[in-house]
């Protein structure tokens, strides 16, 4: 199998490939630059921290060699990162007017105004450290940004300590855009890095500068709680929320001209070895470049605004309640507004028949109208139960925020399940209808985030199927009262029947391939990273099936290797939406009986279907199978300008630059009318 360290990598530089593609609005490109830094962030943050204690412990077979492979590779992918930067997007930006200039490319008003900026706005909240016995080495945080200088001379004491330390805080901005006044018909922007490094002589009076660097230091952020160990998870988590910023440190970003000896030192200060230092030809934090993006005036440069359609199956008056006892509803996000999520709940907040509300709530921002609605939800004397999910990596503080607000209201909230995270996207509504309570819920294969679902291609499901709610409320039921009920009948549940269902079903087709019968698997997910799916695939491809894996991320499972997986074909989508959509279809045989598709919150990994509370529901109504492979994977297998074909060594390769867009497909069926 392929290394999942080298999928996520290679992942990765799809992302930075849509910064090299000229059918993409150059500001556009700038942010894929940017959502690459993200992205690499991440990776060092979570899945390096996590392999570097691996080859600690013995049995997990990752070893020094794995650790030299993935570094080296990561370092050939920042410097791609910079060229494309420095040697493709810069120039082109120039050319369209907008500049970054460095304190070398300013003229003299414009020195002066960042001048003026430094002195009123930077200065103030700056305090160096001069490093002695009595001022040791200051606490560095996760990505913060900071400058190390090297002084001659003697300090104020008489004393010729070299070294000092200037912190920037995260309150300034990392972008300043010039005004008009000093910049005539361009527009300009200079970095914070640069009006520091320009003024840093005005920070140390009477010293002389001999060299300097800025720096930025990526950490361990995962929280770590025993949850075993602990009687209250949400003080625990808030507790080490404290802490994150200072986790073991994992990666060391210079400038390229920093001094061997500065970043020798630093090496030295956080116990780093030569591997994790990066030497980058730029800003350390090309994330921060996002604040231009959405600074320059340049609409011609961004993407066209998208204004997603109403679902042709919900009204957008009326009684939303009717039209879902009809029949299920699906919503295709972003294509179709998420705003008919938010109408629904709306409808049942403040419907006076809707006696109880249920949800489970993954990532739903500081901000949510949807957390909103719930809170005006108990006010209004409605029965609230919120299933919130602590432990939502980098999303803890907002959650945990949510959950006060609500308990102070007087809602259920409860964490989900020790040692589980509760990844299911449900929404349960309770309604009396006449002399008896009926039920409605929303499954989605997304979060309940109205800012991500614009970002994000998700399928959301509204049903009043009595077996699919009821189902649902007895997972909710299981998640609050921890008791053990039947099995659902229509939804699948990880831990507990996801993965064996999945492997079931590879099985039934390989059963019907080795009678010569039809076979065929179309999975679409975000990863695939589970050995026993991946053995089980394989083995259905060399028994005859036909499988086709659409995988945005990570993929070890090699494709196309000759006598193995020639049957496998695995594609990945990276376009303007980030891919999110989980659908998994199946077909064996001959004749519908012997067909399933599923819409998950889960991906195809370990962690998935063994240590979180995913649900997957079945698509049974024939009309909206047909519509969930119509829009959910023919056009992704027939993507011709932004899929990429996975090679057998891991590496892909574009499919091509002309084809049609399944993204650009979809927006204009679902494009709202003007």
């Amino acid at each position: 199998m392929l290394s999942r360290e080298q999928a996520i990598l290679e992942f990765n530089r799809r992302v930075l490939s849509q910064a090299r593609r000229h059918d993409v609005p150059l500001l556009e490109r700038l942010r894929y630059v940017c959502i690459m830094a993200s992205n690499m962030d991440e990776f060092f943050e979570v899945r390096y921290s996590d392999l570097l204690e691996a080859v600690h412990v013995k049995g997990t077979g990752i070893g020094p060699e794995d650790i030299d492979a993935i570094v080296a590779a990561a370092h050939e992918l920042v410097r791609e990162q910079y060229a494309v930067f420095n040697d493709t997007l810069l120039p082109h930006l120039h050319k369209e007017g907008i500049d970054i200039l460095n304190h070398a490319d300013r003229n003299e008003a414009q020195r002066d105004w960042v001048a003026g900026f430094f002195r009123k706005q930077v200065q103030p909240l700056l305090t160096p450290i001069g490093l002695d016995p009595s001022h040791p080495f200051p606490q560095v945080a996760n990505k913060s940004l900071n400058f190390i200088v090297k002084l001659g001379g003697r300090d104020a004491f008489g004393r010729d300590n070299a070294i000092a330390i200037v912190r920037i805080p995260r309150v300034l901005p990392r972008v300043i855009k010039l005004p008009p006044k000093v910049t005539g018909n361009r527009q300009a922007f200079v970095l914070l890095s640069s009006v520091v490094r320009a003024h840093l002589t005005e920070l140390f009076p009477g010293r002389e500068i001999k060299s300097f660097s800025q720096f930025r230091l990526t950490r361990d952020s995962d929280i770590d709680v025993d949850e075993d160990d602990v009687t209250n998870l949400r003080q625990a988590l808030r507790s080490k929320m404290s802490t994150r910023q200072f986790g073991q440190a994992v990666r060391l970003e210079v400038v390229a001209s920093c001094p061997a000896e500065l970043s020798d030192f630093l090496l030295e200060q956080f116990s780093l070895s030569e591997q994790s230092l990066y030497r980058v030809d730029g800003p350390v934090n090309l994330g921060r470049l996002t604040q231009l993006v959405d600074q320059a005036d340049a609409d011609h440069l961004r993407f066209a605004p998208y204004l997603p359609g109403w679902p042709d199956d919900l009204p957008r008056h009326g009684d939303v309640f009717e039209r879902i006892s009809e029949g299920d509803v699906m919503l295709h996000h972003p294509f179709e507004t998420f705003d008919a999520v938010v109408h629904f709940l709306r409808e049942a907040v403040h419907d006076p028949d809707v006696l109880a509300i249920k949800q489970t709530i993954y990532r739903t921002g500081s901000e949510s109208v949807l957390m909103e609605l719930l809170l005006e939800a108990v006010r209004r004397g409605k029965e609230v139960l919120a299933v919130v999910e602590l432990k939502a990596r980098f999303d803890e503080e907002a959650n945990i925020n949510w959950a006060e607000r609500l308990e102070a209201l007087g809602a259920q909230v409860v964490y989900g399940v020790v040692g589980l995270k509760t990844h299911a996207k449900m929404l349960l509504v309770t309604r009396r209808e006449g002399k008896s309570l009926r039920r409605y819920a929303h499954l989605s294969t997304g979060n309940y985030n109205p800012r991500t679902a614009k970002l994000y291609t998700d399928v959301g499901w509204l049903t009043a199927s009595p077996e699919l709610t009821s189902d649902v409320d007895m997972i909710f039921q299981q998640l609050a009262s921890l008791t053990q009920l039947k099995a659902p009948k229509q939804l699948l549940l990880a831990p507990f029947t996801l993965h064996k269902r999945m492997l079931k079903h590879i099985e039934q087709v390989a059963h019907a391939a080795d009678a010569g019968q039809r076979a065929r698997i179309v999975v679409k997910v975000n990863a695939l990273t589970d050995e026993p799916l991946i053995r089980a695939l394989i083995d259905a491809a060399q028994r005859g099936a036909q499988i086709d894996l659409i995988v945005r991320g990570a993929c070890m499972l090699p494709p196309g290797v000759p006598g193995l997986t020639d049957r496998i074909r695995v594609r990945s989508v990276v376009g303007r939406m980030l891919e999110h959509t989980r659908v998994l279809y199946f077909s064996w045989g001959e004749g519908d009986a012997h067909e399933a598709l599923y819409l998950s919150s889960a991906d195809w990994m370990n962690r998935n279907m063994s240590r979180r509370v995913e649900v997957a529901w079945p698509v049974n109504d024939a009309a909206l199978r047909q519509r969930v492979i119509d829009e959910c994977l023919v056009p992704y297998l027939l993507d011709g300008r932004d899929a990429w074909q996975q090679q057998p060594d891991g590496h892909y390769v574009r499919s091509g630059e002309s084809g049609v867009s399944a993204q650009h497909a979809l927006m204009d069926l679902h494009r709202a009318s003007s």
